[in-house]
């Protein structure tokens, strides 16, 4: 699991039901971002990754 920070509830959390997606970045280029939902308020939730 993985730590995001919740908007919403304002706290870092472990998110819920956690999967790789892609995001449109600048230039037409791809970025790699984890996406779920927090534990607490369902609220969804999305952290960037690094290049891989």
């Amino acid at each position: 699991m993985s730590e995001a920070y919740c908007v919403k509830c304002k706290a870092k959390r472990e998110m819920n039901d956690e999967k790789e997606v892609e995001m449109k970045g600048k230039g037409g280029t791809k970025r790699r971002a984890l996406s779920g939902t927090c534990p607490v308020c369902g609220t969804k939730m999305f952290k960037i990754l690094g290049k891989a």
